[in-house]
């Protein structure tokens, strides 16, 4: 959370729009905090994306593009984050995805998981804990600030929901 992973998505976007290259963007549509298929950075740029849900089938969408870039990541389907791999391996398309690793209980997201498994590299974006080392995990609050430790793996939120912790804030708090 807030390591500016969508700022980094529509930098890319950008790139290779400049270049007068075609890219397909993507978000969950779950996600629906800034509206539903809004990629919004926090720092202020935003785009309206396609969405992508359980039945979004990738290989059949995708088609003569230069680049596939995926906001919030850890919702796709593990299916999915295979159809995406054949068409980066097969197809030779370029796909970049974004997201979070882990849930707010330290448990990762299926998608997460099957992207670190099947993934060519992987590049951290870095942010920081409120005791200054590097932020790792994602801690879920209460509408009072207080830590939840237990609940659905998914509720949509942002900084009014969720704070990022290094692992030894994450386990002491």
């Amino acid at each position: 959370m807030n390591a500016g992973k969508s700022t980094a998505l529509l930098q890319v976007a950008h790139n290779y729009e400049e270049q007068g290259q075609q890219v397909m963007l993507y978000t969950a549509a779950i996600d629906d905090r800034y509206g539903v298929g809004q990629i919004t950075s926090r720092l202020g740029p935003q785009r309206k994306v396609a969405i992508f849900d359980g039945d979004t089938d990738f290989l059949a969408e995708v088609q003569a593009v230069a680049c596939v870039l995926i906001d919030e990541a850890q919702f796709l389907s593990t299916a999915q984050v295979q159809q995406l791999h054949q068409l980066a391996q097969v197809r030779g398309v370029p796909v970049i995805c974004y997201g979070l690793r882990s849930d707010f209980r330290g448990e990762p997201f299926p998608g997460s998981a099957y992207l670190l498994a099947l993934a060519d590299d992987i590049e951290e974006l870095k942010n920081i804990c409120s005791c200054g080392k590097k932020a790792t995990m994602n801690v879920r609050v209460d509408e009072h600030g207080r830590r939840l430790r237990e609940g659905e793996q998914v509720s949509i939120g942002g900084n009014d929901r969720y704070r990022q912790a290094c692992g030894r804030c994450f386990y002491a708090g």
